[in-house]
């Protein structure tokens, strides 16, 4: 059960989803996070509660961040990359997690979407975007994870 963080935040769950959006052309979009100037990631974020599937979870965050609905595309445009990640979060960000967690575990997807999508950020979350070519993008992200994921997408879609 999550607890109260200074009576208006909730507790996150170290369990997260990264959805890497991208274009047919190669393009993959970053966001720039609202808290961090310069820190450019794709879309990410906790699960709500413990049994939230993470396909939804993918899904809701895709929306929330970006305004791009899944339910509008393709059925197959969210695939699960069906690869996981356990990393330690930054200190700064830890006081969001129950006292003693350091550590979250990170879902991977990936998102085709149709070269004239719009991207409608939330600015309280984030405050730019920018299309880039994927190999771009895998170079300016801030976590190095989300930059292989990147790359892992673009390797696995050239075999």
């Amino acid at each position: 059960m999550q607890r109260l963080l200074h009576k208006r935040h909730i507790l996150k769950i170290p369990v997260s989803v990264l959805v890497v959006i991208y274009k047919s052309n190669g393009e993959v979009l970053l966001i720039e996070r609202a808290d961090q100037e310069g820190f450019w990631q794709s879309v990410t974020g906790s699960i709500d509660f413990a049994s939230e599937d993470l396909r939804q979870a993918a899904i809701r965050e895709v929306q929330e961040e970006t305004g791009i609905d899944v339910h509008q595309l393709t059925p197959d445009a969210l695939q699960d990359m069906q690869h996981q990640i356990e990393y330690e979060i930054y200190p700064q960000w830890r006081f969001r997690y129950e006292a003693g967690v350091i550590k979250n575990t990170e879902h991977w997807f990936s998102l085709l979407v149709p070269d004239e999508t719009a991207v409608t950020l939330s600015p309280r979350e984030h405050i730019a975007y920018e299309w880039l070519p994927f190999v771009a993008a895998a170079a300016k992200c801030f976590s190095p994870s989300n930059g292989q994921a990147i790359l892992q997408l673009f390797s696995s879609k050239a075999s």
